[in-house]
């Protein structure tokens, strides 16, 4: 119960599905947890469940799309527990699932502002703490849609490839500094998004079911499975681990 023992990690979105995940494994790992997130009352509400656990965690409300958030919520995290080890750039939206042709200004707009400036903002903004604690790790939450096309959420997809590439041109550019830099790849996972988009179908039972049959082991993943890998890369164990991608897919990508 000791692999995040004296570390202190940042997790964006935090409040909800995979980042609340993250945040409850990697606490129960030994590690201090900066919960970042707009949902004030189940941010606050995991803030509260974990320090009555015993552990360390505090919630920020920070939306990753504005600098200034960012830099002000970090340099408090910092200031509050002292160091930073672990940055991981979990939050994120779906968007619009329109065709290319048919999309606004503003709803490609959007997407890109919290999925790729927010990891860009979060990233720039950590890197000097990282450095004065003489090591690090950058987990960027990227997709299996940053790796294949599936014909639908062009924004999505965009800001997922994108997450995947700054993810391998930053493990480069700080390994001098002793600062790993890699990514995640979740399939389908049982999250308020994929319910969301579940939701939106005109048959909600029938579309999970064709979506599970898209991953090999027949089923949608849970925020553990995601928050599981997301601890060994936050870990030591993971010390010769950058520029790599992570994929907990259910072999959706193996076909």
């Amino acid at each position: 119960m000791d692999r995040l023992k004296g570390k202190v990690a940042i997790v964006t979105g935090a409040a909800m599905g995979i980042g609340r995940a993250c945040a409850v494994r990697m606490a129960e790992e030994g590690a201090a947890v900066a919960l970042f997130d707009v949902m004030d009352q189940p941010g606050e509400e995991l803030a509260k469940a974990l320090t009555q656990r015993g552990f360390r965690a505090r919630y920020w409300r920070v939306d990753v799309s504005r600098e200034s958030e960012v830099r002000d919520a970090i340099a408090a995290a910092v200031a509050h527990f002292g160091r930073l080890d672990v940055l991981v750039n979990n939050a994120g939206i779906a968007g619009s699932s329109k065709p290319t042709d048919q999309l606004s200004e503003e709803e490609w707009d959007r997407v890109q502002a919290v999925n790729v400036k927010g990891v860009f903002f979060c990233t720039k903004h950590a890197i000097p703490a990282l450095r004065r604690s003489g090591h690090g790790s950058v987990i960027n939450l990227s997709s299996i849609y940053g790796i294949i096309g599936a014909g639908d959420a062009p924004p999505y997809h965009a800001s997922k490839g994108a997450v995947r590439e700054m993810s391998k041109n930053d493990a480069i550019l700080y390994a001098p500094d002793n600062i790993r830099v890699n990514s995640v790849h979740p399939g389908f996972i049982s999250t308020p998004m994929v319910a969301g988009f579940l939701g939106e179908q005109a048959d909600p039972a029938a579309a999970k079911k064709a979506v599970e049959a898209l991953h090999p082991l027949g089923h949608l993943g849970e925020p553990d499975d995601i928050a599981y890998g997301i601890v060994y890369l936050a870990s030591d164990e993971s010390k010769f681990v950058t520029g790599a991608e992570l994929v907990i897919d259910g072999g959706y990508t193996a076909r």
